[in-house]
């Protein structure tokens, strides 16, 4: 089968959760065969040179960039108050990349076109002039929750306010785009069911796959109890659920441990969290080997107040058996159970109980970890999943033909 993959950002390399899911599928995709193509957004926040690209991984993938200047320019987004346009949406419409895609659509036959997020929709259309194949939203998450529930919980009126418009508009351009796919594919159950409702197209749920064998355990002795969260401090819900922890958490639990310490990793650090004194808090910044690091850690905290769709470090953190506290949203599209594979709190200090009764029941968080591991392995291996994609591929190509007929 031959696949063109557009993305919002380059799935190479991949060291944040879309990047992840996005060389997750491509990266197993090609490894059976198939011919995949992938023409990727650079931009400053997220820059990739073609010359620091993997020769493998460039003749697996083909892979092809264009720069869109994503910076947000002040007087843009405050005109964008008056609109009913998508600001997010918008900053993703390109000439450059509007010419580079009709290259592409022009010189090769894909049989599947498959966007990476809702910001590669202002595509469709070019897509439909120059291909036949059948058109695939990949949905990572449902973009305009992630606003919604960042401004329902921001303290500042005036970041409320603004937040509120952005995902008013969000959802809107997410509602009115669900009919121009001939499938989507998204990411957890939840999401998969907010997309049925908008569209009569084929939809289902396709969760971030790993290969259990590339996430050894190791022998190495873990550090105990090893507390640590990595994530890109760029993504905003990242830093807002650190600063929720660090803020209101942590000082409940250095009250009952005193001597605790937990390790902050991930790219992006903000100066608020380089420059903490905070007792006990070490941020490493972005570390060497993020597995490597994780590897070696017990106890994952995910403190996650806002986002949507899935929370690969959390598949990660399971994979390799760590034992994972994380809240209701952290946890969202995941197929876990409470007190069985992982830990779930929603207020701070419940938040703070779960981490006590990790530390204070080291055999109970390890059997937790076990569990965890044998859950990824049971619903979350890469090629099982990308296995059912071309099946859902195959059912779209059908689709079109009979109603072509």
């Amino acid at each position: 089968m031959r696949i063109l993959f557009l993305c919002n950002k380059s799935p190479w390399p991949a060291h944040e959760g879309g990047p992840m899911a996005m060389n997750s599928i491509i990266s197993g995709l090609a490894a059976q065969g198939h011919y995949v193509k992938v023409l990727a957004v650079v931009s400053d926040k997220f820059m990739v040179s073609p010359e620091d690209v993997p020769e493998d991984f460039k003749r697996l993938t083909n892979i092809e960039f264009e720069y869109i200047d994503l910076s947000i320019r002040p007087i843009d987004a405050f005109l964008n108050l008056f609109t009913r346009q998508s600001y997010h949406v918008k900053r993703f419409i390109s000439n450059g990349f509007n010419r580079k895609l009709a290259e592409i659509l022009k010189a090769e036959a894909f049989d599947v076109v498959q966007l990476e997020t809702l910001f590669m929709t202002p595509y469709v259309g070019l897509i439909r002039q120059y291909s036949k194949a059948v058109v695939v939203l990949r949905a990572h998450n449902i973009e305009h929750l992630i606003w919604k529930r960042m401004a329902a919980v921001a303290p500042n009126p005036i970041k409320k306010f603004y937040l509120g418009h952005l995902a008013r508009t969000l959802e809107r351009y997410e509602r009115d785009a669900a009919i121009l796919f001939d499938g989507i594919a998204a990411i957890t159950p939840a999401d998969a069911a907010f997309f049925a409702k908008l569209s009569a197209k084929p939809v289902i749920d396709l969760p971030f796959g790993i290969d259990p064998d590339e996430w050894v355990l190791g022998s190495e002795e873990q550090a105990w109890p090893g507390l640590y969260h990595i994530g890109s401090m760029n993504w905003m819900p990242n830093e807002e659920g650190v600063r929720w922890f660090l803020d209101a958490v942590w000082p409940l639990l250095r009250s009952g441990h005193p001597d605790l310490t937990i390790s902050l990793a991930g790219r992006f650090m903000p100066a608020w969290l380089t420059n903490t004194r905070m007792p006990g808090v070490e941020v490493l910044g972005e570390v060497p080997d993020a597995r490597q690091f994780a590897r070696e850690q017990s106890i994952a905290v995910v403190p996650l107040l806002s986002g949507s769709g899935i929370r690969i470090k959390i598949i990660e953190a399971m994979a390799l058996g760590k034992a994972v506290v994380t809240t209701t949203i952290g946890s969202e599209g995941i197929r876990c159970e409470h007190m069985k594979n992982i830990f779930i709190a929603d207020t701070a200090a419940d938040f703070a109980a779960a981490v006590s009764f990790c530390l204070e029941n080291p055999e109970k968080t390890k059997e937790t970890g076990r569990a965890a591991r044998k859950l990824i392995e049971e619903h979350y291996s890469r090629n099982m999943l990308n296995n059912r994609l071309l099946d859902f591929y195959n059912q779209l190509k059908e689709n079109k033909n009979q109603n072509q007929t």
